[in-house]
C-alpha cells in the first residue's frame, strides 16, 4: 500500500519521501514503482519522459527524521494498532508544527490513533483501496479531535490525485471493510462447512452478484492477514458474534498461507495460474 500510495502522489505532482525501518524493503518499493511505471509505459498508458519524472519525485530515506520533513505523513504499516500508535508517537515529536499526520488504516479508530500524538487535531484517516495506482475511492475518517481545517486540506489533497472521497465516521473498519470483510469472512465460513469449494463461492458471487473478483480471490489479493486483523478489530470492539473469524481464516494465517504476497492462500500461486487449493 505505501508504494501505491507513494506512486499516486508523485503521479498528481507532489514530491514524495519513501521511508521504511527495513530498508530492503523499500528499496524492494521503489523497484516495485519502476517496475510499475515500466508496464504503463508499454501499455501507452504514459510516457517515457512522465514515468521518469515520476519516478523522480520519490527519494527513498533512511530515517524517520528525514521523512518527518514532510507537510503530510501518510503510515501504511501494518494492521497492528499498537505498531500504529508507537509510529505515530515518534513521528508527531519529529513532524513540523504545521505537518497533518494521515493514516491509511483498515479498520482501526482515528481517535484511538491520534491518542498517540501531540496534534489530535491534525489526525485524519485517509483509508486507499488496493491498488491506490487504479482504485478510485478514498475513504476520510474524522477522529473526535480532526478539526474541519485537517478534514479540508485531506480531502482537497484527495481529490488532487484524482480520487473520489466518501466521509466515513470513526467506526471500526469504517463504509468499505465494514461491509466488504465480513461478507468475505461468511465467504470463507461457506467453504469452512461445505457449502462449496473455492471455484464455486467465487464463481457464484462473480456472475450471481456481478463481482470483479470473487470473494476467497479477494482475500488472497489483500492479504488473509489483513483480513482477519479487520476481523479481529470488529469483533473485539463491536463485542458481537456475527464478526466472529471464521476458524479456517485463522488456520490459514497461522499456516502462512497469506494469499498472493506468500505465493499460498485460497488459491495456490506457484504455477502460471492461480489453482484452488481446496
Amino acid at each position: 500500500m505505501g508504494s501505491g500510495i507513494a506512486q499516486t502522489a508523485a503521479a498528481a505532482g507532489y514530491d514524495v519521501r519513501l521511508f521504511d525501518r527495513a530498508g530492503d524493503r523499500a528499496a524492494h518499493a521503489l523497484a516495485a514503482i519502476a517496475a510499475s511505471l515500466t508496464r504503463q509505459v508499454d501499455r501507452g498508458q504514459t510516457t517515457q519522459a512522465e514515468a521518469d519524472a515520476i519516478l523522480a519525485r520519490i527519494t527513498m530515506v533512511s530515517t524517520l527524521v528525514e521523512a518527518a520533513q514532510s507537510d503530510l505523513v501518510i503510515e501504511a504499516v501494518p494492521e497492528v494498532e499498537t505498531a500504529k500508535t508507537a509510529l505515530l508517537q515518534e513521528l508527531s515529536a519529529l513532524l513540523p508544527p504545521h505537518a497533518i499526520i494521515a493514516s491509511n488504516t483498515s479498520s482501526i479508530e482515528i481517535s484511538k490513533l491520534a491518542a498517540a500524538t501531540d496534534r489530535q487535531d491534525r489526525v485524519i484517516g485517509l483509508h486507499f483501496m488496493k491498488p491506490a495506482t487504479s482504485m478510485r475511492l478514498v475513504e476520510v475518517i474524522r477522529g473526535l479531535a480532526t478539526s474541519a481545517e485537517t478534514y479540508e486540506i485531506a480531502t482537497a489533497f484527495a481529490h488532487s490525485l484524482g480520487k473520489t472521497t466518501t466521509e466515513s465516521n470513526d467506526f471500526p473498519a469504517f463504509i468499505v471493510n465494514r461491509i466488504l470483510v465480513p461478507m468475505i469472512n461468511e465467504a470463507i465460513y461457506a467453504l469452512h462447512e461445505g457449502v462449496g469449494d473455492v471455484k464455486s463461492i467465487d464463481t457464484a458471487l462473480k456472475l450471481g452478484a456481478n463481482h470483479p473478483m470473487g470473494p476467497l480471490e479477494l482475500a488472497d489479493f489483500m492479504g488473509l492477514d489483513v483480513v482477519l486483523a479487520i476481523m479481529n478489530v470488529l469483533h473485539e470492539s463491536r463485542r458481537d458474534d456475527k464478526y466472529r473469524p471464521c476458524p479456517l481464516l485463522e488456520k490459514y494465517v497461522g499456516a502462512g498461507w497469506l494469499g498472493r504476497k506468500s505465493g499460498r492462500g485460497f488459491y495456490d500461486y506457484s504455477g502460471e495460474e492461480a489453482v484452488p487449493t481446496r
